[in-house]
């Protein structure tokens, strides 16, 4: 038993305790702010800012410059989209949940290749360009850069990227040493295919808002 302990957590003995305390907060508030956005509540933003926040301090800290990117990006990006899904589209509604337009779609594209670019930038600048980790870490913030700016315009393809980005986080943190968040992407998986369910079926019941 003590081997599987050490397997999962052994890094954590390098750890000071605040550091460790701060990722499980982090990781409880993401699991809030994911159920949240999941159920369609505005609460995804308040407790995702919380749960970035957290994690921008860790990151920059632990030096991983792209994961702390992701973070700060998804802050920032909370902020927009309280703004969006409070937003009255008349004098009743608030921004509805909807599928991506050809437009839309093409600004995807655009933040996916100008994040590739400018995390590349960044890494080469900072020498963090070392290892394989370099290749898949710009990958994977390029995806949560794009579905973080679909889910704040309450797109459902937002899910989409959510989903890919998590299957390849579960393993890179993993391989990172930080267990909690490897953990956290693991649940953020299974949440993300019943958030495209649900967001799915709220869609088939309101065709009008597509």
């Amino acid at each position: 038993m003590s081997e599987i302990f050490d397997f999962f957590f052994g890094q954590y003995k390098d750890y000071s305790n605040t550091d460790t305390i701060l990722e499980i907060t982090a990781v409880i508030f993401g699991f809030l702010s994911v159920w949240s956005s999941k159920n369609n509540k505005i609460w995804v933003f308040p407790t995702g800012m919380i749960s970035t926040a957290i994690f921008v301090y860790l990151l920059l800290k632990w030096e991983l410059l792209g994961d702390m990117m992701i973070n700060g990006y998804y802050f920032i990006m909370s902020i927009y989209g309280w703004y969006v899904w409070t937003r009255k589209v008349d004098e009743t509604h608030v921004t509805p949940i909807s599928e991506t337009t050809k437009k839309e779609q093409k600004i995807s594209i655009f933040i996916f290749l100008a994040t590739l670019i400018f995390v590349f930038i960044v890494y080469k600048t900072f020498n963090k360009w070392t290892s394989w980790v370099a290749y898949i870490d710009t990958f994977t913030t390029a995806i949560f850069f794009v579905g973080m700016w679909l889910m704040a315009k309450r797109k459902i393809e937002n899910w989409l990227f959510w989903i890919l980005g998590n299957i390849i986080s579960v393993p890179l943190y993993f391989y990172k040493g930080f267990t909690f968040t490897s953990f956290q992407y693991f649940g953020f998986t299974f949440i993300a295919i019943f958030g495209y369910l649900a967001w799915k079926k709220s869609l088939d019941k309101n065709p009008s808002i597509l």
